[in-house]
């Protein structure tokens, strides 16, 4: 198959989050599996600082951008590893700058206009450069007309008639909403602006214009893939979701081994695998708390790694930390940066107890793979977690999550509970009701394991590092859903002849 991937972020091109490492590591997988896969994403500025090759391709475009057009141009690369093409629509005034969004906090007030050439833009490079797509794979509302061209103005120009699109939502809570007037930018009849496509409470809605006209849409997690059709998780959408339900369908993320693996970590204090995680952890926690100016203890290590924000839990874990913390014999180790508030809360806690605090309000690579391997305990207790990565690397590390069973953090950790105790097969701790105490009940559960019965909290450690969630898993769930797209368009265009 010949498979065209589109976003906005891919590593090591451009990354703010989750999705830039879905749409680095899964081409390099199905390119592997036997397919033929080409990702198409802005010229970023931090696309030419990357350090892979850029390659002028000699196309340029003339993009219809509302009552102007839009000059740009074709630059190639490669992503590290393979020999999977990267296409790079570059247009300087557009993609060129700080960021990749916004700048000072506040969205760039073009981005309308930046992502209806980018995608204008890739639909024409399918066509310039004779791709012969199977499948149209755009990801979240940077993506989102994509599915909107191929089915309005290009299902019968030769060549397109029986390309299949699918649309991946990773996080339901960026839509890509912009002013009514920004319709116009899209080029699109405004006939399309209406509460069943394109317009959403009176605004442009990028995503939900994917949503509409995709021919089928997946998430990061079955549980996330269900949970978005409910008005608590929907985020307005939910109305279209269910209409779509039965195209709608959840594939978790992978893990690339070969960069999240204590065997081969050259960021660890040392190396370790199932058989040997109990001394090797035991050094990374040590080495762990060296770094962080915390005294080496035998009790529980908790580490936490990520944004800090009110969707990943920071008001319940704060409220947690103050109860624990002057009370037991546990350490708390800390990465991330995000809202003032959780940063003012988190220094006032290290300040207080520094032999029980470790924080570092940035972002470290390897700090972060260091947390992994030293932790005892990773924390995740997000209020809506899509997929989640963390808990997937801290199973690999024999780090136990401690997670609010939501999305794929409910699809990938398995709770402790008489069940699961009796089948010996938990890999971590889960609380559902999202509140404080339950966090709290769900951590002592853990701690009282880790203390208490160290075969047990062998068995889930051993558990967990056996498990694969790799991105072989998920590659092939792509295909498997792939092949089912491409026979389902091919019926459908046999169908249209007949009527015909």
């Amino acid at each position: 198959m010949n498979i065209l991937i589109a976003s906005s972020e891919v590593v090591p091109f451009a990354k703010t989050g989750g999705l830039a490492d879905v749409c680095g590591a899964l081409p390099i997988e199905l390119e592997r599996l036997g397919h033929r896969p080409f990702v198409f994403m802005p010229g970023f500025r931090s696309v030419y600082t990357a350090g892979q090759p850029v390659e002028p391709l000699g196309v340029e475009f003339n993009i219809p951008i509302g009552s102007k057009i839009s000059k740009g141009s074709l630059a190639k690369s490669v992503l590290p590893g393979s020999e999977v093409e990267v296409f790079i629509v570059q247009q300087p005034e557009y993609f060129e700058r700080a960021e990749l969004y916004r700048e000072a906090g506040e969205d760039y007030p073009d981005n309308c206009e930046r992502f209806v050439f980018f995608c204008r833009a890739v639909m024409e490079s399918i066509r310039f450069l004779d791709l012969q797509v199977d499948v149209l794979h755009g990801n979240d509302w940077q993506a989102g007309l994509l599915a909107a061209y191929l089915a309005l103005e290009y299902r019968r120009i030769p060549g397109f008639e029986k390309i299949a699109s699918l649309l991946t939502i990773h996080n339901l809570a960026y839509q890509g909403n912009f002013s009514h007037w920004d319709m116009a930018l899209t080029g699109l009849d405004w006939k399309h602006f209406n509460w069943q496509q394109m317009e959403f409470y009176g605004r442009l809605n990028l995503l939900k214009t994917g949503l509409v006209f995709a021919d089928a849409l997946n998430t990061v997690s079955p549980s996330y893939a269900t949970e978005i059709q409910s008005s608590d998780l929907g985020c307005g959408l939910e109305g279209v979701l269910r209409h779509r339900a039965k195209d709608l369908s959840g594939i978790i993320n992978g893990v690339d081994y070969d960069i999240w693996n204590p065997e081969s970590d050259s960021r660890i204090a040392k190396n370790y695998d199932v058989t040997s995680w109990k001394e090797g952890k035991s050094e990374c926690k040590k080495s762990l708390q060296k770094a962080m100016n915390l005294p080496e203890s035998d009790g529980p290590l908790v580490g936490l790694v990520g944004r800090l924000a009110s969707q990943k839990g920071w008001h319940l874990i704060i409220e947690v930390m103050k109860t624990l913390v002057s009370r037991f014999d546990m350490q708390w180790t800390i990465l991330g940066t995000g809202e003032p508030e959780y940063h003012r809360a988190l220094k006032e806690l290290a300040e207080a107890f520094p032999d029980k605090v470790g924080i570092e309000l940035g972002f470290s690579d390897d700090l972060a793979h260091q947390i992994e391997a030293g932790s005892d305990i990773f924390l995740m207790p997000s209020q809506y977690e899509p997929c989640g990565l963390n808990q997937l690397y801290s199973l690999k590390y024999g780090t136990v999550p401690v997670v609010h069973a939501t999305g794929g953090l409910a699809d990938t950790i398995i709770n402790l509970d008489q069940e699961s105790q009796l089948q010996k097969t938990a890999t971590g701790f889960s609380f559902y009701e999202y509140h404080a105490d339950a966090l709290l009940a769900a951590l002592r559960r853990a701690t009282d394991v880790y203390s208490h019965n160290p075969d047990l909290w062998q068995q889930i450690v051993t558990n967990g590092m056996q498990q694969d969630w790799s991105w072989s898993q998920s590659a092939r769930a792509y295909i498997s859903l792939y092949e089912r797209l491409i026979d389902r368009k091919a019926s459908a265009s046999v169908d249209q002849c007949s009527d015909e």
